[in-house]
């Protein structure tokens, strides 16, 4: 299979999900995108990601459910950072792109930024760490002729990785940190820039969308099947864990603090990811403990934000979060305004634990007070949720029958931008 797998047929099919919405996409230098995917083996400094970039994306297939009907897998173990792949194949074959930039209304800017930032991680020289994304903005702000239409507001882009990725500060001095300009460049501060972590104070042009989860559908028949499973799954346990510890700081902290609880409580399911990583790396393991739990630990992952939220969604498990940035401040586009609906907020982590190490907050007293019909209220928000939650399989039909992360991206942006 080859490391860069195009869809295969990049005329748009069926009709755009919004009136007189037209994106076009740059067909930029391979350089910055479909090269950087043929450089698998150089992407990340702690594993081989060429597995993790085929299928568009969404990584090697899976047999958690029945296929389609064309026999074509629907369920895959993306790599959590691989929105910006998914999201190019997905606009490749959308019914909202058009080949003329003259129609177009939003104009889609493909640079794998987040592949390219992990790829030069080791990198030294802070000016050969930002070339790339310095000719990115070099190349569309000087070289498009559609930038100046009105300086770049109606153009975006698309990073798989948290913002904290791309904006480095000039005083930071550490070698062995990653991140790299991008966001800082005025250029793509006039753009709109969709990231599965923003700035929560500074990403005024951030705009944060869900990371990959493993569903990815053709169909609404497809994504209804799914829905019904949910529904009807048998939770015996009141809430579950699954994660690895943290070295040090407030992350060790509550996770500790969370396996603790999780395993003195008989009504906790724990996946300690420390002691059993293949059973946490396992996609359907994770989903069978996230489907028998009517409640998921959410504490926040390296950065606020944690992928295993989404998987949590998909699964019908409300999630309990510890930080309002792990999901409130991030998901607007996505998630409703009333927070309470899908999910529940305990304490601020950082306050979970008091300073002489006593316990503040007693998950499972908490989450008993939560009545079984305000439960069955909160799951069925949840199960509505999974079709926005969800990246269309990148072949999927343009008459695939429900919204999915890209298609609520672009109509959020279109009202943003005029």
């Amino acid at each position: 299979m080859n490391i860069y797998d195009k869809v295969g047929d990049p005329k748009p099919t069926g009709r755009c999900h919004v009136r007189n919405m037209s994106v076009y996409v740059y067909d930029l230098p391979s350089k910055f995108n479909s090269d950087l995917l043929r450089n698998c083996t150089r992407l990340n400094r702690y594993r081989n990601l060429c597995p993790d970039v085929v299928n568009h994306g969404l990584g090697q297939p899976l047999s958690v459910e029945a296929n389609t009907p064309t026999k074509e897998p629907i369920w895959f173990a993306p790599y959590q950072f691989a929105a910006e792949e998914i999201f190019h194949a997905r606009m490749l074959n959308h019914p909202c792109r058009t080949n003329d930039p003259a129609r177009a209304n939003l104009f889609y800017v493909p640079f794998y930024g987040g592949f390219h930032m992990s790829s030069m991680g080791r990198e030294t020289n802070y000016t050969a760490r930002d070339e790339l994304a310095v000719q990115l903005a070099e190349h569309v702000e000087q070289q498009q002729p559609w930038w100046g239409r009105r300086n770049g507001k109606d153009h975006f882009m698309v990073l798989g990785r948290t913002a904290w990725d791309f904006m480095r500060p000039d005083h930071r001095q550490a070698v062995d940190y990653g991140p790299n300009t991008l966001l800082t460049l005025p250029a793509v501060r006039n753009m709109s820039v969709f990231v599965v972590e923003r700035h929560p104070s500074e990403g005024n042009n951030q705009l944060g969308i869900p990371y990959p989860s493993y569903f990815h559908p053709y169909t609404v028949d497809q994504v209804r099947d799914w829905q019904r499973k949910v529904a009807g799954s048998s939770r015996p346990y009141l809430f579950s864990y699954i994660g690895a510890r943290r070295k040090e700081g407030v992350a060790a902290a509550i996770r500790d603090e969370l396996m603790q609880q999780c395993s003195e409580s008989e009504h906790c399911m724990l996946l300690n990811c420390t002691a059993d990583a293949s059973k946490c790396s396992d996609p359907k393991e994770v989903l069978r403990v996230m489907m028998a739990s009517r409640f998921c630990l959410q504490p926040r992952g390296d950065s606020f934000t944690r992928r295993s939220v989404f998987d949590s969604l998909l699964a019908g498990c409300l999630p309990v979060l510890f930080s309002r940035h792990t999901a409130y401040t991030q998901y607007q586009m996505y998630l409703p305004e009333n927070t309470t609906s899908y999910s529940v907020f305990l304490w601020e982590d950082e306050k979970m634990i008091s300073d002489n190490g006593s316990r503040k907050v007693n998950i499972e007293d908490e989450l008993m007070k939560i009545g079984s019909g305000k439960v069955e209220e909160m799951r069925k928000v949840v199960v509505d949720l999974i079709p926005r939650l969800t990246f269309a399989h990148p072949n999927a039909s343009g008459d695939k029958g429900f919204e999915d992360v890209v298609d609520v991206a672009l109509s959020s942006l279109l009202r943003l931008v005029y």
